[in-house]
């Protein structure tokens, strides 16, 4: 058996012609999924990047594998206590570690573990590559070419799993610049129009539009894809571009595997998954480009599974997680689960197409906020703990996915009962989760993180509060000032 997972960091779903979108962004990938399933409701349970691979590799919910954030004790998973024998239970028990017990080989070739600091993230692996220390700056013309060479000595061995990591569509945006623009004068998503735009301009907050750069709008020269002040409809149509052209560079070297595994008449029988680790917001909640809350196109992400001898050119729309992937492929592989897992397994939706979704989803962000979702029918609903310094953002909100996909109206006023009912989901979600925590731990690392003075991205004793009170005063939003600091003294 041979499985080569792309592992695409920041990867939009609607941005992807396979899931619909109107410009060409990623025909290789369209490749891929017509030749396998796609998954249409296919969420992380935390995000964004840290707590997203904690919860893929360790198939738990953030709130039991403890590494919910990007700082602070809350970006390290757990300490196992006094159970922990020899071996850390990660050790067998991590998704790579799958692979390993059905007797494959495993490589990774990422830096996202040195990036966070994260080396629970090998576990699993026989062999890593990183590329000079670059922690997720790397472009991918620096990535294939390991790839490449790591097929060529390994391809034609039997049994083999390879995780290949790129990050072209993570900020800040910078393909080469010799790739040019293929999207130049091409239409942006219609939901965004110039009316809307301008009112984004007049929010505050980090990776509002006028901060893109998170808490300064000032443009940096050593990326000139990348929009960090958002204010007119030109630079929005230049930061929908520098994302796309990532997805789309990204693509193009996705090709250049394909075509390797093809020449060497290996790629009909070799299984590929293509995923990641989280979306990325342009517009919705007034964000632009950032994975910061725990909504919609942050937290949704694509999932193509082509396996040999299961189904080709089908699609799921079932609501699922990304911790689901662990025991999925452990029943695929015949290993037995991990009677840990939060995830739940899919594998009869690749076989046959049998509904395996959930009933709902409970989403979760504690790097840029600290906010829980719950997303069920045509719902979302959010309760805000800490807003990140976003003083539009209301406690609880509540969107109708189906009629409002892109999140323009708060419905909470309106819908009591709904309202109603994604409260008492969370609450229960919530119980069920604290019920059955790890040996010895009683507390919800989100309670943790806020007594931390809040996400490491919005920390009270970290953000660069003075300099961004300048910085609304001089865009003429000084108005904001006062607003944030009723929920937050540190603005005063």
């Amino acid at each position: 058996m041979r499985v080569l997972m792309l592992d695409l960091d920041t990867l939009r779903p609607d941005h992807l012609g396979c899931y619909g979108y109107h410009r060409n962004t990623s025909p290789n990938i369209d490749r891929i999924a017509a030749n396998g399933t796609r998954f249409d409701n296919y969420y992380v349970s935390d995000a964004p990047c840290l707590p997203s691979r904690a919860a893929l590799v360790s198939g738990q919910f953030g709130i039991h594998n403890g590494a919910v954030g990007h700082g602070g004790t809350c970006a390290d998973m757990r300490l196992e206590g006094e159970p922990r024998g020899f071996h850390s239970e990660m050790a067998d028990n991590s998704l790579w570690s799958i692979f390993r017990r059905a007797g494959m080989s495993t490589c990774t070739i990422s830096p996202f573990a040195e990036r966070h600091s994260s080396y629970w993230f090998l576990a699993g692996f026989n062999e890593m590559h990183n590329h000079a220390g670059k922690c997720g700056n790397e472009s991918a013309e620096e990535i294939t070419p390991t790839v490449i060479k790591w097929l060529e000595n390994n391809a034609d061995n039997d049994n083999w799993f390879l995780h290949v990591n790129y990050w072209d569509a993570h900020t800040p945006y910078r393909v080469p610049q010799e790739f040019g623009n293929p999207f130049e004068g091409e239409p942006i998503p219609k939901w965004l129009t110039e009316e809307v735009h301008t009112a984004h301009t007049k929010l505050a907050g980090p990776h509002t539009a006028r901060d893109n750069g998170m808490y300064v709008g000032t443009e940096n020269p050593n990326f000139p894809r990348h929009v960090n002040d958002v204010k007119n409809m030109q630079r929005l149509r230049d930061c929908i571009d520098g994302y796309d052209c990532g997805i789309s560079y990204m693509d193009e070297h996705i090709g250049h595997i394909l075509d390797f595994l093809e020449e060497k008449g290996l790629l009909e029988n070799t299984a590929i998954i293509v995923t990641s680790d989280h979306g990325e917001n342009f517009g919705e909640l007034g964000m632009y480009s950032e994975h910061g809350t725990a909504d919609h196109p942050t937290c949704r992400i694509p999932m193509i599974i082509k396996w040999p001898g299961m189904q080709t050119g089908t699609t799921d729309s079932g609501f699922h997680y990304n911790v689901d992937l662990a025991p999925t492929l452990a029943e695929i592989l015949g290993v037995n689960p991990w009677d840990k897992w939060n995830g739940k397994s899919y594998t009869a939706t690749l076989k046959d197409g049998t509904d395996c979704g959930r009933d709902e989803l409970i989403l979760s962000q504690c790097a840029h906020v600290c906010q829980r979702s719950v997303r069920w029918d045509n719902w979302l609903y959010m309760k805000t703990y800490h807003d990140g310094y976003h003083p539009h953002f209301t406690d609880e909100m509540l969107f109708d996915l189906k009629n409002d996909p892109h999140e323009t109206e708060n419905l909470a006023k309106t819908n009591p009962s709904i309202m109603a009912e994604g409260a008492n989901r969370l609450n229960n979600w919530h119980s069920d989760m604290m019920a059955s925590m790890p040996f010895g731990y009683t507390t919800d690392p989100m309670d943790t993180v806020l007594q931390q003075h809040g996400p490491m991205h919005a920390n009270s004793l970290t953000s660069p509060i003075e300099q961004y009170k300048e910085r609304l005063r001089e865009t003429n939003r000084g108005h904001w000032i006062t607003k944030i600091a009723e929920r937050h003294p540190e603005f005063r």
